[in-house]
């Protein structure tokens, strides 16, 4: 010790202490070992040094879990391990090797005890925002999961021999490319993209945009359903994982209540209704309440921008200069949000108005409906803007494509989801298409079929890429019309749908223009720069699924097998798929997005072309215009699928 080398300094003790000075330094000594140790239990964070001297405790499980098991207590064994693979280190990022085996460990934590230090420390990081906790997320509800699927008409993947003792048919290997390309894009995202909205594919890098106030994960959300549907496994459950641990609602930016409401609030609502688990219904209602604010107008009629942080809303700047809300933005709400109101039950939550604003979501939907039955409408025609404040038409631009589109959509489906009791909703459909079909259908010299646009009584004889949905929707409507307008009804469905094929197999990369124009000898083409880009649109596959369905006319698998081969050249790249610039070009230009729709829609229509009907059976599910499924309200107890 140091005192031993003073000089002249006797010792008192073999310590080289006097025993009043080994008095001090002991209480010194253990009051600075209290300090340390106190130290460990009081700082942020210390958990983790808890660990070090105390044994773990039980925990008792939170109101999500105990939600979870009261509601399909032997689904977790049928589930596979929550191992998902770690994705492979994108160019300039640290091996997630260490990351990826505390995920595992989490994802087997969550199914025995509540979020703990580490999971939210982990959500700390992920971006500063706060995770739905459990005490702060759970949200109760009447709702009977089980009774649900005993009420479906068939098994939710249909009905299917074991593969393995069957051949393997050209059709099956088909349906094997598709879930190849499904998994390539997603494979891609993850490792270049995770978490982010979107993935640039040129780049190897992630997009976010400025559509969803902040919102993150856009892919994840939209993919949900199709991983399940191709039983993709393993990466439904990265998919899930991701929900559980990095989707923070605690957003402030502004948001596209449309793009919202179809791509995640679509995208969960499904992803629970296929698996029962309780994270994807609690995130959908949450999120749900946070659209909300939009509908604060003199009409009910809601503004397309709300501000998730002040709770304020607007019109888009370009909409009528900033005036008018849009008819496919607030024509696109009643599926989600009537199964909303259904989901959150009546015992939402306890505190102020929360509960009765969940309650009254589908009497804010069927207002929407209330304002344009009773507004004059031209020759029986929507317009495509309206004024949320005065409840009046801004402008007479009419179209099934862009701007219009899935209003009409959401009317033949609202009826079939309903179990064909949504009288008001199949009047509105059948008088719209009657007055589409006399004042904008029309037959170019060469004798194709399609939807012009009508500017107050001028038409453009052009249809957008978004229109061709229209051969899909009247083919799905066709059944509950009119006796004598059905086999009408079904062939304006099939001429339709062949005219969109056309507008593929007239370019020379057979993909189709985002718009094409039926004037100066010119059919089916665009005639401008401008409109000659495909950015990977599900709407023609869609219309072929729909069509295949009706008519197994083997005509429409032929064609959708001519879009997964043109995909596959012209817009896979080596890390994802992209749209292209010119469709026109043999020499594929990339747009560098891969964007959500593909994953959710256009990937999901093209593999239900190539399935059994029973797979996702149109007695059980309607698809909303993002595609992800909601199920056919069917009271009764008759269904003979359940699975």
């Amino acid at each position: 010790m140091l005192v031993r080398k003073v000089p002249g300094f006797v010792p008192a003790s073999p310590w080289g202490l006097r025993l009043p000075q080994k008095f001090v330094f002991l209480l010194f000594l253990s009051g600075l070992v209290t300090l340390c140790f106190g130290a460990l239990f009081l700082l942020p964070n210390s958990s983790r040094l808890k660990r070090l001297f105390l044994a773990p405790r039980t925990q008792q499980p939170s109101l999500e879990a105990v939600a979870q098991v009261a509601s399909h207590p032997r689904a977790r064994g049928q589930e596979s391990p929550p191992n998902p693979a770690p994705a492979a280190p994108a160019p300039g990022e640290d091996d997630p090797g260490s990351q990826a085996s505390s995920r595992r460990r989490k994802g087997w934590l969550r199914r025995t005890h509540p979020t703990g230090p580490r999971e939210e420390a982990t959500a700390a990081r992920g971006g500063g925002a706060t995770a739905l906790r459990p005490q702060e997320g759970s949200v109760p509800s009447s709702f009977d999961f089980k009774a649900f699927r005993s009420r479906l008409r068939h098994p939710v993947l249909g009905t299917r021999a074991d593969r393995s003792k069957e051949p393997q048919s050209l059709v099956q290997t088909q349906r094997e490319k598709i879930k190849e390309m499904m998994q390539f894009a997603w494979q891609s995202y993850k490792r270049y993209a995770m978490g982010k909205n979107e993935l640039r594919p040129l780049t190897r890098d992630g997009y976010e945009g400025n559509m969803f106030g902040g919102l993150s994960g856009a892919t994840v959300i939209d993919s949900l359903d199709t991983l399940y549907l191709m039983e993709l496994k393993e990466e439904f459950q990265e998919a899930k994982a991701w929900v559980e641990e990095s989707f923070h609602l605690n957003v402030s930016g502004e948001a596209s209540l449309f793009e919202v409401n179809i791509r995640y609030i679509g995208g969960l609502l499904s992803a629970f209704y296929l698996t029962g688990e309780e994270v994807f219904r609690i995130k959908a209602i949450k999120l749900g309440e946070k659209l909300l604010p939009a509908f604060d107008t003199p009409t009910g009629i809601p503004k397309g921008v709300v501000n998730f942080k002040s709770g304020s809303n607007r019109s888009w700047g370009w909409a009528m200069a900033g005036s008018s809300s849009i008819l496919a933005e607030f024509g696109s709400l009643h599926l989600e949000f009537l199964h909303l109101t259904q989901l959150s039950g009546n015992q939402v939550f306890a505190e102020k108005a929360i509960k009765m604003c969940l309650v009254s979501i589908s009497w804010q939907v069927r207002n929407i409906r209330k304002v344009l039955r009773e507004i004059d409408k031209p020759f029986g025609l929507y317009p495509n803007f309206l004024s949320p404040v005065s409840g009046n038409w801004m402008q007479h631009h009419v179209s099934v494509g862009g701007l219009g589109d899935s209003f009409y959509e959401y009317l033949i489906k609202s009826w079939l989801m309903s179990a064909k009791t949504d009288m008001e909703a199949k009047d509105m459909y059948y008088e719209a298409l009657e007055a589409i079909e006399t004042h904008l259908v029309n037959v170019s010299p060469g004798g194709l079929t399609y939807i012009a646009e009508w500017r107050g009584g001028i038409l453009d004889h052009k249809m957008g890429h978004l229109a061709c949905f229209s051969g899909g929707m009247i083919a799905l409507g066709a059944e509950d019309a009119k006796e004598e307008k059905r086999a009408h009804y079904r062939e304006l469905a099939a001429q339709i749908t062949k005219t969109c094929h056309e507008s593929y197999a007239r370019s020379d990369t057979k993909l189709g223009p985002e718009a094409f124009w039926f004037n100066s000898g010119r059919e089916a083409v665009a005639t401008q720069t401008s409109e000659s880009y495909y950015i990977l649109r599900p709407e023609v596959v869609e219309s072929y699924m729909y069509l295949w369905r009706q008519t197994h006319d083997p005509i429409y698998r032929e064609w959708g097998w001519e879009v997964v081969m043109a995909l596959e050249k012209y817009c896979r790249t080596e890390a994802g798929f992209s749209g292209i610039q010119d469709v026109y070009s043999k020499v594929p230009n990339h747009d560098n997005k891969q964007q959500t729709f593909f994953l959710a829609e256009t990937l999901k229509y093209l593999y239900l072309l190539f399935s059994e009907d029973d797979m996702l059976s149109l007695e059980d599910w309607v698809f909303n215009t993002e595609a992800h499924p909601l199920p056919v309200n069917h009271s009764d107890s008759s269904g003979r699928g359940g699975g």
